[in-house]
């Protein structure tokens, strides 16, 4: 029997990062379920027809949610961008609130604020450093240079947002919220940035370490 949502995804930090907050919600509240397809990328299969559909960008991850349909989507609500998921996933099914703030609060801006500073930044630029150190068909020095030391830029601000806390957002020292979901799988592949050890951003390095142990993150890290 389907299950009420569906996650097309691979494994990739933006992929990751989706099965982490379906884990996380699943633990935080067991009603929770979902299907996962595996897309192949090596076969362009993201950029079929039928894939299209769901996604103009041809590209993963993408949540069908099969308990809205829709007139233009009979079949359930698609929703492409992987921070955009997350925060259809809070904004849907986490209803106590365990993993956002309240509307209109400054904690909820913070948020977003974590989440589009990720989103335009990390991402791209950690995603340029690996392509340049990994997958470019020749050696661009100048490549590698320009992204391996955004990264370290971008890696530093973070360190900064978490001076004295344990999560990105909240009261104190925070609480785990899509803030630090839709950033730490990125995070975590710092040595294929080229960035070989977090000594130099203790409060990132903290966090990171933290954020691994738990059973959750382990769960999402390996779908698919």
């Amino acid at each position: 029997m389907s299950k009420p949502l569906v996650l097309y995804t691979a494994a990739t930090p933006n992929g990751h990062k989706v099965s982490i907050m379906l884990e996380e919600l699943k633990a935080a509240y067991g009603n929770i379920d979902y299907d996962v397809e595996k897309v192949n990328l090596s076969t362009n299969v993201q950029k079929e027809p039928w894939f299209i559909a769901m996604n103009p960008n041809g590209r993963i991850p993408v949540l069908v949610d099969r308990s809205h349909p829709t007139a233009a989507q009979p079949n359930g609500f698609a929703v492409f961008e992987s921070a955009a998921i997350l925060l259809y996933l809070v904004q849907k099914y986490d209803k106590e609130g365990k993993f956002k703030f309240e509307s209109g609060s400054d904690e909820e801006s913070q948020m977003l604020q974590w989440i589009f500073f990720a989103h335009g930044g990390v991402g791209p630029m950690q995603g340029q450093s690996h392509h340049f150190r990994h997958y470019a068909p020749e050696d661009v020095p100048y490549g590698k240079k320009r992204y391996g030391d955004e990264v370290v830029r971008l890696y530093g601000v973070l360190d900064i947002g978490l001076q004295g806390r344990e999560y990105l957002v909240g009261p104190g020292a925070g609480k785990l919220s899509v803030a630090d979901v839709n950033v730490m799988t990125w995070v975590r592949l710092h040595k294929h940035a080229g960035v070989e050890t977090l000594d130099a951003f203790p409060n990132l390095k903290a966090w990171l370490d933290r954020l691994l142990k738990r059973e959750t993150v382990k769960a999402g890290i390996a779908i698919p």
